[in-house]
């Protein structure tokens, strides 16, 4: 069986606050709720001393296990007793712990005559419990407890370790301390998969817990179905992978958006380059004769619709010199001495091979 590594304190607890006034209480709080400190500074070995429900839990189940009931004594003599070899008579018993929102309580006390005698007078007004925790403060033990006036006593003599050694070894039975084991070990094991500091405590850690259950179960709490959560997950993992693999590579692919922007952008420039082509197809044509003014409207828009076909043409067109050279040297041209035609008629007539006299013929008719 694993062994549990102890510390061993006492602390000072106000009797009043129990009791009713000028009676001996028959329920008496002994270790406060939460994290708490002695008076003097203690504990040194860990930040401080802790009691919850799960604690409490372990205290009650050994309290229920054991065949004697705790004593309470008078100023610790239990411990003193090996000092000074004087008795340490009772000063009361119980055998019953409960646990309440603010701390451990005996419920159970029975107070001896001569210690009744002096609660009832006022003669003693303060509790000391003495217990076991371990290396996290979490209290794991509950040795015995004692009847002082000294809200201070929480240092005990040197000459005591013994007597508290012999105390400690008579240590919880072995289902106990393995049950107390194992709920450490789960509360453990729920903070850290709940994100918890080392220092949560019980009720913190079932906060998150229930948070948890209300995310799974859509609200419904406990009522819903159960969850296989380490099911649930794995299945994610699942997915996830799945995604990863057929997950498209950006370094390969892009998305129908930005192909859609590409596309567009190569058509407008598409479109503007093949717009300056056509300019410089027509002006060119249009100053070598290969077209005339009356065409270039024409021109443009074939070359707009179908550049192919506007280079096709203009490659096998018939440049008209007429057209592309000042014939008159700047005067207006004067018309054939033949047909009496211009010079821009003579040009039609060429280009479409037109008999220059059967056009005179046909403008005079």
């Amino acid at each position: 069986m694993p062994h549990l590594t102890h510390f061993i304190a006492a602390l000072t607890v106000d009797l009043k606050q129990a009791g009713t006034e000028g009676k001996a209480p028959r329920v008496v709080k002994l270790i406060p709720a939460g994290s708490f400190r002695a008076r003097d500074g203690r504990p040194a070995e860990v930040p401080a001393w802790k009691m919850d429900s799960v604690q409490a839990a372990i205290l009650i189940a050994a309290a229920t296990d054991r065949r004697t009931r705790y004593v309470i004594d008078y100023e610790h003599q239990t411990l003193r007793s090996i000092e000074n070899g004087k008795p340490a008579p009772a000063a009361g018993w119980f055998r019953t712990l409960e646990w309440r929102d603010d701390g451990l309580y005996a419920i159970d006390v029975e107070w001896t005559t001569a210690a009744a005698a002096m609660l009832e007078s006022d003669e003693y007004g303060y509790l000391s419990p003495v217990f076991k925790y371990d290396k996290e403060g979490r209290i794991t033990g509950l040795l015995h407890v004692a009847l002082t006036n000294n809200p201070a006593l929480d240092e005990l003599p040197e000459l005591s370790v013994a007597a508290l050694s012999l105390l400690a070894t008579v240590s919880l039975p072995p289902t106990i301390q393995e049950e107390s084991m194992d709920i450490a070990e789960l509360l453990e094991q729920l903070r850290w998969m709940l994100n918890l500091p080392v220092g949560a405590t019980v009720e913190d850690t079932k906060a998150q817990l229930q948070k948890l259950i209300d995310h799974l179960s859509a609200g419904q709490g406990t009522a819903a179905a159960s969850v296989d959560l380490l099911g649930m997950l794995t299945g994610q993992q699942q997915r996830i992978a799945t995604l990863s693999a057929t997950q498209v590579d950006p370094a390969r692919f892009v998305s129908v958006e930005t192909m859609r922007a590409l596309q567009e952008q190569v058509a407008a420039l598409t479109a503007q380059q093949q717009g300056r082509v056509v300019e410089d197809l027509v002006t060119v044509a249009l100053s070598d004769g290969r077209l005339l003014p009356v065409q270039e409207e024409w021109a443009r828009g074939l070359g707009k619709s179908n550049l192919d076909a506007l280079q096709s043409y203009l490659a096998s067109a018939p440049s008209i010199a007429a057209l592309s050279s000042t014939q008159t040297q700047g005067k207006p041209p004067a018309a054939d001495p033949e047909t009496g035609l211009d010079v821009d008629t003579l040009a039609v007539c060429s280009m479409f091979g037109n008999d220059p006299a059967a056009v005179a013929a046909a403008m005079k008719e």
